[in-house]
């Protein structure tokens, strides 16, 4: 029997294997890894560890975080063929941490998508921050930001764009 499905996209879809990630939080001092989706499966125990790792340090208040953005992280690592820990700057944000920043800067959104657990600000200190937004962009998974002089790239799960 032929297959008129490309091998790769096959592969794409398997339900088997394992999708791990392992985040540092720069403003808390914490470390996380964990396998998140094993066999087609998401990990409820992982996910419940990266919101709070990935929780606002400023309200300590953590949220569920969106499924899709640690696949676009999984995938963003899979296409630079890396498996090295993700600095976080900023994942979830309280609707109060967010007014405030937005009171104190132009560059956040009102309507952030870190307050519905959709973005997080990265940064992978062995890879040249343009080479991490570049290859973020190739997968136009959802929007990304560049911040080279704050050292850091905004990826979300919205809509494909980019700034």
């Amino acid at each position: 029997m032929c297959s008129i499905i490309p091998s790769k996209a096959m592969a794409s879809r398997s339900t088997t294997g394992a999708r791990t990630l392992s985040f540092y939080n720069r403003h808390t001092g914490e470390r996380g890894a964990g396998t998140y989706w094993l066999d087609g499966n998401y990990q409820s125990e992982a996910l419940n560890d990266f919101s709070h790792l990935l929780r606002d340090h400023r309200q300590n208040q953590a949220a569920p975080m969106d499924k899709r953005l640690f696949d676009m992280l999984h995938a963003l690592q899979d296409h630079m063929s890396i498996q090295e820990e993700i600095h976080v700057i900023s994942g979830y944000r309280s609707p109060k941490t967010n007014q405030m920043l937005s009171n104190a800067s132009s560059g956040v959104a009102k309507k952030s998508y870190h307050m519905r657990g959709m973005a997080m600000d990265i940064a992978i200190p062995s890879i040249k921050l343009s080479s991490l937004r570049d290859a973020a962009l190739s997968l136009k998974l959802g929007g990304v930001g560049y911040y080279p002089k704050s050292g850091f790239i905004h990826v979300d799960c919205g809509p494909v764009r980019s700034w």
